[in-house]
């Protein structure tokens, strides 16, 4: 009897894996292509080569190393897209300190919750970004800052954090400290002239590859996202290689509308470019169809990412026909499914004729399917394509862990290189979720094809996967249950034409209560992030329930879904 062939997938490659550590490489590129520009944010109108970069790095580097902080120490970044974000992300790894990003969506209820999990010992902020202020957010949560003429904090809620420096994007040098708590721009650059470029190549030289140097949050089903812990290698690694997929070089130039704070930003686009020496050209703070189109034109960008929702804003704006998109050639959609139709178009009338798919997750620093240009638009929008070189996956039985036959649905595993060290502080979740043979269990359904390309089927998770944002419904039921009118929720996602899934919510009120919809919507603003508060909710007397008691919310789901059809 024959064996059935088992869907299991390892690519070695024929180029190694990097051994080197983030700074390590980042000034061999440098070496390399002294005079290329390295970054162009437009909206701060500035321009940096490799040589110009480098330097800038060192400064911020040695004004972390002034405040007194080096290897290990977590410094948090709560900011839109800018250089000085960039900055910080390559001046931590040159100390072997640890970056930790912050979603600039957070409300106080969310960033109290990162300073603590991480214990973020020194903070850099922006002052606001459209309705949300920072800094009133955080003195707020802080009131220490109001006084104290910057001397280390000491606050009980936030006992690991010592420093808060506040920095104008638009102006860098503008000295903008509202209140004597923080520190601003200037002033930390200053405490820069206490370091000699000596001391830190010391420190950098004796940093290891395998030193965690990025902390990335991701939602879990137990609520409250999970901080994951990123090595040098695995994020390295990770983004040479997609660049290596991509076939990127030093003549490529990248337009990245994705968030630097999420791993499609900071990996995938930052240190993509960076480590084969390309341009990352930053179109806006936050995205914005019309400036992408601008940069893409006016930088002669080849390459653009983003999740399928941007590139239907992008091609829906009036300025599309007007607008040169010419130069592209390819880049990125991940986040979502990719409807086959929207393919087709990104290809044809934005001149991407070599996009690519991705998946992958933050655990996974994050890539870990792509496909290729040489793939069939079928393969394109119908799986995800490929693992990378050095990775290894496979998809098992939920019920038995064993591996299952090539096209059989099961859950995707992945090992390797790029599986991340930990979840900070919780080795209970970190065991959940990394077995004892070193396998990251996706919580994501797939099958495998006998070329090892990947379909995904469905989540064993209850995640929501919302215009690429991941929402877990735990996180905005815990809020929701907070109202004092409200006796039970339960919130899922439903199919939406632009965003992929929104968000929706049933509640069940206490007793004679009674709420509206923008009653509960105001309630959620004030504690979660834009695009987790519920568009659709529905106020219910009953839930369906197994008969074991446990709700049935995909039976919510297919009633919602009816009853957004009979209204439309």
């Amino acid at each position: 009897m024959t064996a059935p062939r088992k869907s299991y997938c390892h690519r070695g490659g024929t180029t190694p894996l990097l051994g080197l550590t983030i700074p390590e490489h980042f000034y061999y590129v440098v070496e390399q292509f002294p005079d290329h520009e390295a970054v162009v944010s437009l909206p701060q109108a500035r321009h940096l080569t490799y040589a110009q970069l480098a330097q800038e790095v060192d400064a911020v580097a040695k004004g972390l190393l002034g405040l007194g902080f080096g290897h290990g120490n977590r410094i948090g970044v709560w900011s839109t897209n800018n250089i000085e974000w960039l900055l910080l992300q390559l001046a931590t790894a040159r100390l072997g300190a640890i970056l930790v990003n912050i979603n600039p969506a957070y409300r106080p209820r969310e960033l109290a919750y990162a300073l603590q999990r991480s214990e973020i010992q020194g903070l850099f902020t922006i002052p606001r970004f459209r309705t949300s202020h920072y800094v009133e957010m955080l003195v707020n949560l802080i009131p220490e800052l109001k006084r104290g003429a910057q001397a280390e904090l000491d606050n009980k809620d936030f006992p690991a954090l010592q420093k808060v420096v506040l920095y104008n994007p638009v102006n860098p040098a503008e000295a903008i400290s509202p209140y004597p708590g923080f520190i601003g721009w200037p002033e930390f650059l200053s405490v820069a002239a206490r370091v000699d470029q000596h001391t830190l190549n010391e420190i950098t030289a004796s940093l290891d590859r395998d030193d965690a140097i990025n902390i990335q949050y991701t939602s879990g089903t137990t609520g409250f996202p999970k901080a994951v812990v990123l090595t040098h290698h695995n994020i390295l690694n990770n983004a040479y290689f997609s660049a290596k997929a991509m076939r990127f070089s030093e003549k490529d130039r990248l337009c990245i509308p994705v968030p630097f704070y999420h791993c499609f930003g900071m990996v995938l686009a930052n240190l993509l470019c960076l480590s084969v020496g390309a341009c990352a050209v930053i179109p806006s703070e936050h995205f914005d169809p019309e400036a992408v189109l601008m940069a893409v034109e006016t930088e002669r960008c080849t390459a653009i990412h983003g999740v399928p929702t941007m590139f239907i804003a992008e091609m829906e704006h009036p300025l599309f026909r007007d607008t040169d998109l010419s130069s592209l050639r390819t880049g990125i959609m991940a986040g979502a499914p990719c409807p086959p139709a929207l393919m087709k178009r990104v290809m044809s009338e934005m001149h991407c004729s070599e996009m690519l798919i991705g998946y992958g997750e933050t655990e996974a620093s994050p890539l870990t399917h792509l496909t290729t240009r040489d793939d069939t638009l079928e393969r394109r929008v119908e799986t995800v394509g490929k693992n990378l070189p050095h990775q290894e996956v496979k998809i098992i039985d939920m019920a038995t862990n064993k591996t299952v036959p090539l096209g059989e649905v099961g859950e995707i595993c992945f090992r390797g290189y790029h599986i991340m060290q930990a979840y900070y502080g919780d080795p209970a979740a970190t065991a959940e979720a990394i077995d004892e043979h070193g396998w990251l269990h996706s919580g994501d359904l797939g099958a495998m094809d006998a070329d090892g390309y990947v379909r995904i089927t469905g989540r064993l998770k209850e995640m929501i996967i919302r215009g690429g944002e991941n929402i877990y419904p735990r996180e905005i039921e815990d809020c929701i249950f907070t109202h004092p009118k409200v006796a039970e929720v339960a919130v899922f996602g439903i199919p939406d034409e632009f965003y992929g899934e929104e968000v929706a919510a049933w509640i069940q009120l206490h007793g004679a209560e009674t709420a509206t919809e923008e009653e509960i919507r105001d309630f959620c603003s004030a504690s979660l992030a834009h695009f987790k508060v519920p568009k659709y909710i529905w106020f219910v007397d009953e839930f369906p329930m197994t008969v074991t008691g446990k709700l049935q919310k995909f039976r919510m789901r297919e009633i919602m879904v009816e009853k957004r059809r009979k209204r439309d």
